[in-house]
C-alpha cells in the first residue's frame, strides 16, 4: 500500500520588488554635548533649573556673584572717566601750545613735551576703554544661560560652593541635545561602495528600532559616513539622524538600525521558513502538479522580515512547502492544508 500524503503548508514563489537593506546595532548619541563652565570665579549664588529639566538656548541656568565684578567695573569707569579729564587738557594744552610756537613763543622740546603727553594720555585712554569693556563682560559672565536647547544632567555644583574661573575639573552641569539626536552605526567595508551610490541618488532612509518596541519604528536619514574604514574591525562608521519629536531615543539607548539602500526589482521572494539547510547547502522542496515534492538546491541572497530572496532555483509561479518538512523526502506525496505565507 502506499503510504498517506504528508500534510504541509505552502506558499507560492513571487517575484516582487523588495527593498536592499543592511541591518545592524546602533547606538544613540546626542546631537550635540556642552559642559557648562564658570569663565569667572566667585559664591554661586543661585541655580535657575531642575536636574533632568528641559531649556532652551539662553535660560539662565545659574547666578554667581556680582558684586567684586560690580566693583571692578565702576573702578575701571573711575579710571577711565580721570583719564578722559586729563587727557581733554592735555589736548587743550597742545592746541595752545601750537599757536604759541607759531610765534616763537616756546621752545620747540617744550612743544614736543606737551605733544607727547597727550598722545600717552590717548593710549591710556583706549587701555582704560578696554578695561571698562573687560570689567562689563565679567560681570556678564556672573550669569551664565544655557547655550543650546536640550536636557540638564546632574547638578555637579551646589549653590554656596565657591566656583573658579575657567576650571578644567570642574563642570557645573552637562547638557544634551536630543532633538534631533544621532544613532551611530558600523557596517562591513564591502558595503561602502553600495552607501555611495545611494547617496549619490539621494537622501538614504535609515529605521531604528527600539528592543520591546518594534511594531513602532523611528525614522531618520543617514547623514555621516566616515572618511575612512577601520582597518581594526575592517567596518565604516555611520550616523543617521533622527528628528526624535517623541523623544523616545535616548542617549546611551541601542537600537536596531535598518539602512534601505535601493529597491530590487523583480526579485524571487518566499517565506523564510521554506528554505532548509542540509548538507553544505540550503533547498526547498516544490511541489508539483500530481502533488508530489521535488528537491531544489537553492542561493540565498538574504533575508528580509519574515522573507528571504533567492538569487535562483525556483521560478515565479512554484509552490513551496513552508511546514513539514521533516516527514518530507523527494518524491513524497504530500497533501497541502493551508496556502499562502504558511499555518
Amino acid at each position: 500500500m502506499a503510504p498517506p500524503p504528508v500534510p504541509v503548508t505552502a506558499a507560492p514563489v513571487q517575484k516582487k520588488t523588495v527593498p536592499v537593506v543592511l541591518r545592524t546595532i546602533g547606538n544613540v548619541e546626542a546631537y550635540a554635548t556642552v559642559s557648562v563652565k564658570a569663565l569667572v570665579g566667585g559664591e554661586l549664588l543661585k541655580v535657575h533649573f531642575r536636574e533632568g529639566q528641559e531649556v532652551k538656548a539662553g535660560d539662565l541656568l545659574f547666578t554667581i556673584d556680582p558684586r567684586p565684578h560690580q566693583a571692578a567695573l565702576r573702578e575701571a569707569q573711575a579710571r577711565l572717566a580721570r583719564d578722559l579729564a586729563l587727557l581733554k587738557k592735555a589736548q587743550d594744552d597742545a592746541r595752545r601750545y601750537a599757536r604759541l610756537i607759531q610765534d616763537d613763543l616756546i621752545s620747540r622740546e617744550q612743544f614736543d613735551q606737551i605733544t607727547a603727553t597727550a598722545q600717552a594720555l590717548e593710549a591710556t585712554v583706549r587701555a582704560d576703554e578696554a578695561a571698562v569693556d573687560s570689567a562689563r563682560l565679567k560681570l556678564e559672565y556672573c550669569t551664565i544661560r544655557a547655550p543650546i536647547a536640550g536636557r540638564t544632567g546632574s547638578l555637579l555644583v551646589h549653590q554656596g560652593n565657591i566656583v573658579k574661573a575657567e576650571d578644567e575639573k570642574h563642570v557645573l552641569v552637562v547638557i544634551h541635545q536630543i532633538q534631533p539626536i544621532y544613532a551611530s552605526f558600523t557596517v562591513p567595508e564591502q558595503h561602502t561602495g553600495a552607501i555611495k551610490t545611494a547617496l549619490a541618488a539621494g537622501s538614504v532612509a535609515v529605521t531604528a528600532v527600539i528592543p520591546g518596541e518594534e511594531a513602532r519604528p523611528v525614522h531618520g536619514r543617514l547623514t555621516f559616513v566616515d572618511h575612512a574604514v577601520d582597518q581594526a574591525t575592517g567596518t565604516l562608521r555611520l550616523k543617521a539622524t533622527f528628528p526624535n519629536e517623541d523623544k523616545r531615543l535616548w542617549p546611551g539607548q541601542f537600537v536596531e538600525v535598518t539602512l534601505k539602500l535601493a529597491d530590487e526589482p523583480d526579485a524571487l521572494v518566499l517565506p523564510a521558513r521554506a528554505v532548509q539547510t542540509g548538507q553544505g547547502e540550503q533547498y526547498v522542496f516544490v511541489i508539483r502538479a500530481d502533488q508530489t515534492v521535488e528537491y531544489r538546491a537553492v542561493t540565498v541572497k538574504r533575508h528580509l522580515e519574515g522573507e528571504t530572496v533567492l538569487a535562483g532555483g525556483v521560478t515565479p509561479g512554484e509552490t513551496v512547502v513552508t511546514d513539514g518538512h521533516l516527514r518530507l523526502t523527494p518524491g513524497a506525496r504530500v497533501a497541502v492544508k493551508d496556502s499562502g505565507d504558511g499555518g
